[in-house]
C-alpha cells in the first residue's frame, strides 16, 4: 500500500484492481447468478414467488452449513451483527420484490432495469464510501450498460405493468444499498462463510413471514403441482443464487471497492441470454452478440484497471 494526501492507494499490478483470485470469483459469481435467474424463472412456473424465495434460502442454508461443518468452520460469527441483519434487506426484501415484478414484466424488461443497479452501487460508493469515481469506470460503465441494450432490448416488450417496473426498481435499490453497506463492515469480518450464512438465515425468516402473511391473506403459497423438474429447479436455482453467488461476490468484496466489484453485474445478463439459448434452444442474432461482446470487454476493462483511492477513514481491506 501506498499512502498519498490521506489516501491509501493499492500498488498497481497486471490484474490492476482485482487480482486474479477476486477476478474469478466476481465472474464465477455473475455466471451463478445468471444460470440461477434462468432456473429461478422456470421455476416460477410451479411455485409462488414467495414460497420459492423461502425454498431458495432453506437449499442455500442446508449447504452452506454442510459446506462450513466440511472446512471446520463454525456456524457463528463473532463479526458485527449488522452485516447479519442485512439478510433481511438483501436476498429476503430485495429478490421478495424481484420475484413479484418478474411475475407481471417480461424476463427483458427485468434484465434492463437490473442493470441499472451497478449504476446506482456507483453513485452510492462515491456519497458513503467516499470512493473515487473515474471518468474512464464511467465511460466503460456506461458502454457495458449500452451493450446490454443491445442484447436483450426488445421494443414490443417494453409495454410492462407499471406496479411490476416499480417493485422491481424498490429490489434494486435494496439490493445497491446492501453492496454498499456490507462492503463497509465486512473487512472486519472473520469468515465470509459465516456473514453469508448469517444473511440469508434472516432472510429466510423474512421470506417465512412474508409467506404466511401472503397466505392469511388469501393468497396462493402452495403449487397446485410440483414436477420432479419443477422441484429440482427450485432447490438449484437457490444453490447458484444464494450459496454460490454470495460467497463468491462477498469474498470477493472484502478487498475490492465496491464500485468496482458491481461492475460483475453487467455480465449477469449475458450469462442468462447465452443459457438461454444454450438449454432453452433460442438463437441470438449478430447484434446480440455483438452486445454481449461489448458488455465482457467494458466490464474486464473495468475489473482490470487501477483501483480508486480509498479514504483512510474506512477499514483497510482484509489481506486474506
Amino acid at each position: 500500500m501506498l499512502r498519498r494526501d490521506g489516501l491509501l492507494l493499492r500498488q498497481p499490478s497486471f490484474f490492476g484492481e482485482v487480482g486474479p483470485r477476486d477476478l474469478a470469483s466476481l465472474v464465477l459469481a455473475a455466471v451463478c447468478w445468471g444460470l440461477g435467474t434462468v432456473i429461478s424463472k422456470a421455476a416460477l412456473v410451479e411455485f409462488p414467488p414467495t414460497t420459492l424465495l423461502a425454498i431458495q434460502l432453506a437449499a442455500s442454508l442446508v449447504v452452506l452449513a454442510f459446506l462450513m461443518r466440511g472446512q471446520g468452520i463454525s456456524l457463528r460469527g463473532d463479526g458485527n451483527r449488522l452485516l447479519g441483519r442485512l439478510g433481511i434487506l438483501n436476498p429476503g426484501i430485495a429478490y421478495a420484490l424481484g420475484l413479484l415484478g418478474l411475475m407481471t414484466i417480461s424476463a427483458s424488461v427485468s434484465v434492463l432495469l437490473w442493470a441499472l443497479e451497478p449504476v446506482i452501487i456507483l453513485l452510492l460508493a462515491a456519497i458513503v464510501l467516499r470512493e473515487r469515481i473515474t471518468p474512464a469506470l464511467v465511460v466503460l460503465s456506461t458502454a457495458a450498460v449500452g451493450g446490454i441494450l443491445l442484447v436483450v432490448y426488445d421494443p414490443t416488450s417494453i409495454v410492462a405493468e407499471t406496479v411490476g417496473i416499480v417493485l422491481t426498481l424498490a429490489g434494486i435499490g435494496c439490493c445497491a444499498a446492501y453492496s454498499v453497506i456490507t462492503r463497509r463492515f465486512i473487512p472486519e469480518a472473520t469468515e465470509t462463510s459465516q456473514v453469508v450464512l448469517s444473511q440469508q438465515a434472516f432472510g429466510l425468516a423474512f421470506a417465512l413471514l412474508l409467506t404466511l402473511t401472503v397466505g392469511l391473506l388469501g393468497g396462493a403459497i402452495l403449487p397446485t403441482h410440483v414436477s420432479p423438474l419443477g422441484a429440482a429447479s427450485a432447490v438449484l436455482s437457490g444453490v447458484l443464487y444464494y450459496a454460490g453467488a454470495y460467497w463468491l461476490y462477498l469474498g470477493a468484496l472484502r478487498r475490492v471497492a465496491v464500485s468496482i466489484a458491481g461492475a460483475s453485474f453487467y455480465l449477469i445478463p449475458i450469462v442468462g441470454v447465452t443459457a438461454g439459448a444454450l438449454l432453452l434452444g433460442e438463437r441470438l442474432g449478430a447484434v446480440q452478440w455483438v452486445g454481449a461482446a461489448v458488455v465482457l470487454v467494458a466490464v474486464l476493462g473495468i475489473l482490470l484497471r487501477p483501483a480508486p483511492a480509498i479514504p483512510a477513514g474506512l477499514p483497510r481491506p482484509a489481506q486474506r
